[in-house]
């Protein structure tokens, strides 16, 4: 499992120098969270020295409530609060993995295979939306991902096939490049580009300058420095494209383009474009919507919303190290079942 250490990167904390306003430090669980506003107490938007909003400090987007809506669910937006109750119940309890029986399987394993952490690892939300909408996804209206392309679909397929061989104990291996980008510690699953709750380090801090944005995950400690100054993308492709910002009255606006493979969305492509839109609507809450485009993948664009909490801990650095430490183990493992498979073909022949 990977581990967390204090955050100490020098080239973000030059940009982090020139923040304009004192950052409160927020954190991690949801008992942190910063203190509500007296009820009845107007707020205010704060403000940078330069008049924009202030986004500053650490926000939490963990919760339960699923990327897609359920299919059982139909056209049902919302949970009425006994649903929403019973849903939270009957989740939590589905993902506990100290309640998975290998042999039988269970959320995303399938019988057979392997459980590799168990609860004590996992910090997902176990709450569902304050809105108690029943996806995180809000357009297309039935709170499910378009219909994919034909080129989607063979994605889908062939990572649907590689996650059964991998629980399965037959990952494909012939190079460290086939890993996924998680496992080889490039991206982290839900730190985005888009960021979506996951099952742990569900936090990210932000920072503000007159000239640029900085999104620091604390998956895969990655930090994202935007430019406000209306430059043009690079054309050079990155791990997590490129970024480029912008205000839209109280909204900040960042718009990721350029990817060099998929991004952390599962089945995404180098052709996705991402916005992103960040709106702080009161004290302890930050609105973070996205809409990713990728014709390659889907039929259509779709747009999901995060609702973010404050909190009033410190970030840690997390660092990811089974694709350092692993990654010799299965390439080893996966040479000795070749061996071990071309030794048996020649005792059948013989």
């Amino acid at each position: 499992m990977s581990h967390r250490f204090l955050t100490a990167t020098s080239g973000l904390a030059a940009v982090i120098a020139f923040a304009m306003a004192p950052v409160p430090v927020a954190g991690q669980s949801a008992s942190s969270t910063a203190k509500p506003t007296v009820a009845g107490e107007a707020w205010t938007l704060p403000r940078t020295a330069d008049g924009k909003p202030d986004l500053q400090g650490v926000w939490d987007y963990r919760t339960i409530t699923p990327l897609e809506r359920p299919k059982e669910l139909g056209a049902k937006e919302f949970f009425t609060d006994l649903e929403a109750a019973n849903f939270e119940k009957d989740e939590n309890r589905r993902l506990n993995r100290d309640l998975i029986d290998p042999k039988q399987g269970g959320a995303q394993y399938p019988a057979g295979g392997v459980v590799p952490y168990n609860e004590f690892w996992y910090e997902r939300g176990d709450k569902v939306v304050k809105s108690k909408r029943t996806s995180l996804i809000v357009d297309p209206p039935d709170g499910r991902l378009p219909t994919l392309t034909p080129e989607g679909q063979k994605r889908a397929d062939l990572r649907a096939a590689a996650g059964r061989n991998n629980q399965l104990g037959r990952p494909l291996a012939d190079s460290w490049e086939d890993r996924p980008l998680q496992e080889r510690c490039i991206m982290g699953s839900n730190a985005g580009p888009p960021m979506i709750p996951g099952a742990y380090n569900n936090n990210v801090h932000l920072f503000q300058t007159p000239e640029y944005v900085v999104i620091l995950t604390e998956m895969v400690h990655d930090a994202r420095i935007v430019p406000l100054d209306g430059r043009p993308h690079l054309s050079i492709r990155q791990w997590k494209g490129d970024s480029r910002g912008h205000w839209e009255g109280n909204t900040l606006v960042v718009e990721t383009k350029q990817f060099k493979r998929e991004t952390s969305l599962p089945g995404s492509s180098a052709n996705t474009r991402l916005i992103e839109r960040f709106t702080r609507t009161d004290a302890n809450t930050l609105l973070y919507e996205f809409t990713v485009e990728d014709p390659s993948v889907w039929t259509r664009p779709w747009t999901a919303v995060v609702p973010m909490s404050k909190s009033e801990e410190s970030i840690y650095e997390y660092a990811c190290h089974e694709g350092n430490h692993a990654m010799i183990g299965i390439l080893a493992g996966a040479r000795a079942d070749e061996k071990a498979a071309e030794e048996a073909a020649k005792k059948a022949s013989k």
